[in-house]
This record gives C-alpha cells, structure tokens and sequence, in this order.
C-alpha cells in the first residue's frame, strides 16, 4: 500500500485526485503503477487501477493478468471493478471505501457478482486512515481554493 500512496501523492502535481494503485506478480514483484491522470491526460478512463492494469498488462505481454494482485488507496468504482474483473485479479485490495461511488460493496459488488465469469478475493481497508486522510486534505484544499477565502485568497487581496 506504501507504494500505491506514493503513486496518489505523485498525482497531486497535476491536479488529479490522488489516488494511487500498483500491480503485483504472483511473486510480489511491481509490474505495473498507475495515479489518477484524468486531468493530466484529458481522459475520463484515466483511473489509477486502469492505468496500472495496462502497465502490467504490456509488462505481461498478455491481457490475462492471473495470480496477480492489485492494491489500490480508494474502492474502485463500477469501470474499474469490471476491468479487475476482466483482467482475472486474483486479489485485490483497498484502502479507503467510496461511499459515492465504490463498486466493491459500497454503492455495487461488481467483483463478487456470481453472474460474472471470475470474482477477485478482496481485503478492504488496508492503511484505510491514510488512504481516506489523503484524500481529505485533496478535497479541503479544492473546497477552499473554490470558495475564494484561505491563504491564497488573502495573499491576493
């Protein structure tokens, strides 16, 4: 989980939400990392676990990512859990839920959808605190920076 959160702190720097994501081998190795980039990228598919899927897919040199793990600092939402499910994750974990839009229990269980050909173990709220604090403080600073008023605000008066 510590190298997804770097992964989410490295997506601040372009203004996307910071959430962060990493796949593993079935040997622990990283094989793929992925930060939000929607705003980097002008692109609506370009979620943290998407992008670190399709890392490790390239590193793979196959669609199929089998016996791999993805850890990822927010509940993924209803794209994401289909393409985790569609990738064939053998686990996944998360850190923060997603009351707004979680798709691993919160709001949907796409990925322990019986209808669905594969279904993922899943552990929930791995460094939950740290995961839901970063993106706290992520969407503070928006809401201050929105409403004209804070340091910045008082800066250029």
């Amino acid at each position: 989980m510590a190298t997804a959160l770097d992964e989410a702190r490295a997506a601040l720097a372009t203004g996307d939400v910071p959430i962060g994501a990493v796949v593993l081998s079935p040997e622990g190795e990283v094989i793929g990392r992925g930060r939000n980039v929607r705003e980097a990228d002008a692109d609506p598919t370009g979620h943290a676990e998407v992008v670190a899927l399709r890392e490790a897919a390239r590193a793979r040199g196959e669609w199929r990512l089998d016996g791999c793990s993805l850890v990822v600092t927010l509940e993924p939402c209803t794209m994401c859990a289909g393409a985790i499910v569609l990738a064939r994750i053998k686990t996944l974990v998360f850190g923060a839920y997603d009351e707004k839009a979680g798709a691993v229990g919160s709001l949907w269980d796409v990925v322990r959808d019986r209808r669905l050909n594969h279904r993922p173990e899943v552990l929930a709220g791995v460094a939950e605190a740290e995961c839901a604090g970063l993106l706290a403080d992520f969407f503070q600073g928006q809401r201050v920076a929105s409403s004209g008023s804070g340091p910045a605000a008082a800066r250029d008066a």
